[in-house]
């Protein structure tokens, strides 16, 4: 059974910083070949991608609204995905998930719990 749990949310003052992890098991492939990517969402509004890295080729890709801030990276050796935040702003506030896409086909596509982030102003 695939799992994806994400920690690291919590409450910062803006300006602070905040990294989220996101661990994985049960994929039926190797981490390596899945997309690893961190959305958020607002209550009310539609989930947001912001971040997003493949293993090798391209680099990372950022939302526009987060750039320079924020820094998606992995480790396939834990099969782990990290998005380290910083300069947090109050408009970052937002439920963040984890999802893992596998490169080959989409169908095989998984989402975290989610973790809450909240920035006080």
């Amino acid at each position: 059974q695939v799992q994806l749990v994400e920690s690291g949310g919590g409450l910062v003052q803006a300006g602070g910083s905040l990294r989220l992890s996101c661990a994985a098991s049960g994929f039926t492939f190797s981490f390596t070949e899945y997309v690893m990517k961190w959305y958020r969402q607002v209550q009310g509004k539609e989930r947001e991608l912001v971040a997003a890295i493949t293993n090798g080729g391209s680099g990372p890709t950022y939302a526009d609204s987060v750039k320079g801030r924020f820094t998606i990276s992995r480790d396939n050796a834990k099969n782990t995905a990290y998005l380290q935040m910083n300069s947090l702003k109050p408009e970052d506030t937002a439920v963040y998930y984890c999802n893992a896409a596998y490169r080959w086909n989409p169908a095989y596509r998984y989402w975290g719990q989610g973790t809450q982030v909240t920035v006080s102003s």
